[in-house]
């Protein structure tokens, strides 16, 4: 999850204020859901990790993140519990749990993309990855929660996971700035999925009751 170009700091950074964000969600589900302070840390890094560790298991990227740097596991549960000391004071939670997944999706997406590239996947494959890094730890922390996915609801999710792996993954065989093309990307992310949720933008559904053809 962190195998990261020793030249992009940039991504390096966001990393650590992504897997932050989503242990502050995780709080923020758990809470509504009345768990304990050990439940709250453990929901926390099964959703800031999961998704990175779905991506290794799935491409064979040994050791894990977690497995080979324990210390990773604190700052999603340190951030959770910052979370439940701060959570009374902050009146909008709805707002700051779509924030702050957001930001984890995008930046994870980014690190997905970047670790399937290192080990020469395929375009698809490397959009694949961005997008089992992105999103599988908040389906994971929904799941936990008895909670309907964000991937499942209506608003654009996975299709911001791939438009930004996309714009990302355009830089990999360019000679551009990869700490520019981070920051932009980021940017286009974050501003992708935010609009999304408040224009409420959807895909096409399909709807099929079965009741048609009488």
């Amino acid at each position: 999850m962190w195998s990261l170009p020793p030249t992009d700091s940039v991504l390096h950074f966001l990393a650590l204020i992504a897997i932050t964000a989503e242990g502050m969600t995780a709080a923020l589900a758990a809470g509504r859901r009345s768990m304990d302070y050990v439940g709250v840390c453990l929901l926390a890094c099964i959703t800031a990790l999961g998704g990175g560790t779905l991506r290794d298991l799935f491409l064979g990227h040994y050791p894990l993140v977690w497995v080979a740097n324990p210390i990773y596991l604190a700052l999603p549960g340190g951030a959770a519990l910052l979370t439940i000391l701060i959570a009374r004071l902050v009146h909008r939670l709805y707002l700051a749990f779509i924030v702050l997944d957001a930001i984890g999706l995008v930046v994870f997406t980014m690190i997905g993309c970047n670790v399937g590239w290192q080990m020469d996947a395929s375009l698809p494959i490397v959009i694949v990855s961005g997008m089992v890094t992105g999103c599988a730890g908040g389906v994971l922390r929904d799941v936990l929660c008895n909670d309907v996915p964000l991937l499942f609801r209506s608003e654009l999710y996975a299709s911001v996971s791939v438009v930004t792996g996309l714009f990302y993954a355009t830089a990999f065989g360019l000679n551009l700035n990869a700490e520019l093309w981070t920051i932009l990307t980021f940017v286009l992310g974050l501003s992708f999925r935010l609009l999304a949720v408040r224009y409420k933008w959807e895909m096409p559904k399909f709807v099929f009751t079965g009741d048609e053809g009488k």
